[in-house]
């Protein structure tokens, strides 16, 4: 299930070196190139060697999220339409805010200002929006007028948004029907797209923050996604081959792990991504799908042929299998389950997937 996250951010915010922290590709920072970066990321999941110790295997198969470092926004630069484009092509956002000081950086804006730099970026997708709202709007109030139902119901959607938009508030903060969300199905609002914050700060301000990430925190309000990392540290770590190196330098810092994994499991969670494993000699793996997916469509994220002949589905649980050390235990145990087309899968199940074509 190929899903992708967009980073974005003003000039100087420090999101390719966020970007290349987590990404299996490299690209230069620094330069205000205006290139697109494209890479993929591992969704870091310790249940996979867990499995390993019951299950030896020839390789290990993380899950993956692309992702994508998107130009960023300057005053006076070039024309944006790229940049939303490049927006509108991802299921979901990470906006990293500059919460550093550096003169060696200066910021476009000059000076740091983390809430203003997401208003400037908010207005830019609110404003293309309700462009897009209100070109539907002039196409359907034809049809609406002559009777057609669905498209008075499309109006009224479309109405909401305007107001909303107007309002200067983004389309992610309404309450939608499922009749709303299909009446703008086809529009990749780009306001309405998840979207989470990362306060990219200095060294020592990377376990508490600092006055800048508290701003942001207390504009996006309680529930947001709001991380904290310190970028450039981040970058320092990621190039230490030793893991006791590493282990040592988060442990200067205070930090558990690296920022940048919470980073991967956020974006993995907020995008209603699950895991699935499928468990054998030649390979662990784990597949990426979206939460609620029945388990013929799950089977189609391994192969279109599974979920086209989809006969069944073997399920153990993951704490299962650990707590029982294998296979032939789940089953004398009844803790191997049989299930069909309607099964809903679970995070963390163990799939074997019985199939004819």
């Amino acid at each position: 299930m190929a899903l992708t996250c967009g980073i974005i951010g003003i000039s100087g915010s420090g999101k390719t070196t966020i970007f290349n922290c987590i990404s299996n590709n490299r690209a230069e920072t620094g330069n205000f190139s205006g290139k697109t970066n494209l890479g993929n990321i591992q969704v870091p999941d310790q249940r996979l060697y867990e499995l390993e110790k019951i299950q030896p295997t020839d390789k290990i198969i993380h899950a993956t999220v692309n992702i994508v470092d998107i130009p960023g926004l300057t005053r006076g630069g070039a024309d944006s339409s790229r940049f939303l484009t490049d927006i509108r092509n991802c299921d979901a956002l990470i906006h990293v805010l500059r919460c550093f000081d550096d003169p060696t950086v200066p910021h476009p804006e000059g000076n740091i200002n983390p809430v203003r730099d997401i208003e400037n970026i908010e207005l830019e997708l609110q404003a293309r929006d309700l462009e897009s709202v209100q070109k539907k709007i002039s196409k359907t109030e034809k049809q609406a007028k002559g009777g057609d139902k669905e498209a008075k119901s499309c109006i009224d959607t479309l109405t909401r948004l305007q107001a909303q938009l107007e309002n200067f508030k983004p389309v992610r903060e309404m309450e939608l029907s499922d009749s709303d969300r299909k009446n703008i199905a086809d529009m990749a609002l780009l306001s309405l797209k998840p979207l989470m914050y990362v306060c990219n700060v200095d060294e020592k301000s990377a376990v508490g923050g600092n006055s800048y990430s508290g701003k942001v925190k207390e504009y996006a309000g309680s529930g947001s996604n709001v991380l904290i990392i310190a970028g450039k540290t981040e970058a320092e770590i990621a190039e230490l081959d030793d893991p006791s190196d590493r282990k040592a330098f988060l442990d200067e810092l205070g930090l558990e792990e690296p920022g940048v994994y919470k980073l991967v499991r956020s974006a993995y969670d907020f995008l209603h991504l699950m895991t699935f494993f499928t468990v054998g000699p030649k390979e662990i793996r784990a597949w990426t799908i979206r939460k609620g997916m029945a388990a013929p469509a799950a089977a189609g994220a391994i192969h279109s042929d599974l979920e086209k002949g989809f006969i069944r589905a073997e399920v153990m649980k993951y704490d299962d299998f650990i707590s029982l050390k294998g296979e032939q235990a789940c089953k004398e145990k009844g803790k191997f389950f049989v299930e069909g087309k309607g099964y809903e899968v679970k995070d963390g199940d163990i799939l074997h997937i019985r199939f004819n074509v």
